[in-house]
């Protein structure tokens, strides 16, 4: 997904408990009958391991013949990982890709040196009423010696991704290892990704294997040694503690982190590179057309002007 316009995150002080380095909540922003809240990158925390855009698209309902619309727009340096909890988007790249994408299956898109694409409701979703849009769109940030590989998609089924289940809790593996299974789905670095559906009262603990770690709190409240928190938000804890969340009330959070980056990262718009030159080159192309198409679109969104 392009970079759309949202609000500022705000980041809260820690409460009393010294596990919890900072709060984050994502402010909703309306673009169009669409509803954004950003949770990275923010003030005080650019990323979590190599987490390094972190937006809650909806939930959104759709009117008859709307949905979503995000024209072509161009990436680099980084992974685009959509997960939806609801509804359906179809991804078009300029690899030739035409990827649909329903709940609990997993886009991710290595931009590497360069690709292209599109996200819209498909055209037959368009037809009804109510039609529902909620999920994450993640990016992850490519080590050093990963910015400029070819870019690549892949998709991959519900079926696919492990699942951890028992004792009031429903845990999807989106990415990398965690709780002894380990995904499918490719990464370039040591991270981990994880949707976790809480009944009232289960418990989760978040192991202390990944120096850094996170919880994004999508739906509920929970609680975490007395302190409580409900969503939308994010909590990024200190390295080394091993924490258990308890769910007051029926609750989804997203499990996210792993090792840090080799080295700061500059995001400018869709771009995302160890290297500001490297943004530069980008912009220049992008703005040139010398990306290659998205197939079957004829639209695209501009460089902005700042």
């Amino acid at each position: 997904m392009s970079w759309q316009p949202a609000t500022d995150p705000r980041c809260d002080d820690a409460p009393t408990l010294d596990r919890i380095e900072t709060v984050i909540v994502p402010r909703a922003r309306d673009i169009g009958g669409f509803a954004v809240r950003r949770a990275l990158p923010a003030a005080h925390r650019q990323m979590v391991g190599p987490f390094i855009f972190f937006d809650q698209m909806g939930p959104a309902e759709f009117l008859l013949g709307e949905g979503l619309d995000v024209r072509p727009h161009p990436h680099i340096g980084l992974a685009t990982v959509t997960y939806l909890f609801q509804g359906e988007i179809l991804h078009r790249d300029s690899l030739g890709t035409l990827q649909p994408i329903r709940p609990g299956e997993v886009n991710w898109m290595t931009a590497g040196r360069g690709v292209a694409h599109s996200e819209r409701t498909p055209p037959e979703l368009r037809t009804g009423k109510g039609r529902r849009l909620f999920g994450i769109q993640a990016w992850v940030a490519l080590p050093a010696d990963a910015e400029e590989v070819d870019p690549t998609f892949s998709h991959h089924a519900r079926d696919a991704l492990p699942v951890i289940a028992g004792e009031g809790k429903e845990v999807r593996l989106i990415a990398g290892a965690l709780y002894g299974a380990a995904s499918p789905v490719p990464t370039f670095s040591a991270m981990f990704y994880a949707d976790a559906v809480l009944a009232a009262g289960a418990t989760l603990p978040l192991p202390a294997e990944h120096e850094e770690r996170a919880v994004y709190l999508a739906r509920g409240e929970i609680e975490i040694v007395g302190d409580r928190f409900a969503a939308p938000a994010l909590l990024v804890f200190r390295p080394g503690d091993a924490i258990t969340l308890k769910a007051n009330r029926a609750a989804r959070v997203l499990l996210l982190g792993g090792a840090p980056m080799d080295g700061p990262r500059h995001i400018w718009w869709n771009f995302v590179s160890s290297r500001k030159e490297r943004i530069d080159e980008a912009k220049a192309a992008w703005k040139a057309g010398r990306f290659v198409p998205v197939p079957d679109e004829s639209e695209f969104i501009p460089l902005p002007e700042r």
